[in-house]
């Protein structure tokens, strides 16, 4: 299983639910290299084989870089989780400037399809590939546009949506299932990159569960819909959101 940021956050309890799984992983990081290394310290020590790469996503030398490297490390890639993405400081859509928009849609939704490329040519069998799946990590704010804050990312994750979608009916006679999570407000310090560290405490009381959601949560969902338990299921997008 290749995880694309896969050193915090959702990323690194997916790494863990997968690692407890027997999957072998690969996380990926564009700067924390101490936090990635973490991760495959712990990975490691239950027995399962984990290395950290260094890519930024939305290059795509350094995506070919990745794949290359899981191949010669870790053997062929049989899980893509498409998990690295990025929030800017809250803000209006107003106050948002081409250099924010840019990093945006380029971290969030070109990297996307770079990574997904790579898996595809490996996984297809149209290209002599055994199948495989990926799993797509998109947001509610995919559908409810979080105005006043950050509609750019908004706006990013439903290209996720409509991405996990169409790729999901591209590839289904291939041998690969696409689908994706969108999650609502959970405790990662992806709240803090935007500005506010105490959002998801803040708006816990306003959810139908009165709380905020874990990483472990999410990463539940995203390695059930990885698994052969969801072989039935492609192009679904799964909402774990609290009720949100």
């Amino acid at each position: 299983m290749i995880i694309t940021g896969g050193g915090r956050g959702i990323g690194a309890a997916t790494a863990r639910c997968a690692a407890a799984r027997g999957y072998a992983v690969a996380v990926n990081f564009a700067r924390d290299e101490a936090a990635a290394a973490r991760v495959v310290s712990e990975l490691s020590a239950l027995g399962v084989g984990a290395i950290a790469v260094r890519a930024d996503v939305s290059q795509q030398d350094d995506v070919q870089r990745l794949f290359e490297t899981v191949d010669s490390q870790l053997g062929p890639v049989t899980v893509l989780v498409n998990n690295a993405g990025a929030v800017d400081r809250q803000c209006r859509v107003d106050a948002m400037d081409e250099k924010r928009l840019t990093r945006m849609f380029s971290i969030n939704v070109v990297g996307s399809f770079l990574c997904a490329r790579e898996a595809v040519r490996r996984m297809s069998t149209r290209y002599g590939g055994a199948g495989g799946s990926l799993v797509n990590v998109s947001s509610a704010a995919a559908r409810l546009g979080s105005p006043g804050e950050y509609v750019d990312y908004a706006a990013a994750k439903g290209a996720i949506d409509t991405f996990t979608l169409g790729l999901a009916r591209e590839v289904a006679a291939e041998g690969i299932r696409v689908n994706a999570v969108r999650p609502g407000i959970i405790l990662t310090d992806i709240h803090a990159s935007g500005g506010d560290p105490g959002r998801a405490d803040r708006l816990a009381p306003a959810l139908p569960m009165q709380r905020a959601g874990t990483a472990h949560e999410v990463a539940e969902a995203i390695v059930w819909l990885a698994s052969p338990a969801a072989s039935y299921t492609t192009g679904a997008i799964v909402d774990v959101t609290g009720g949100r």
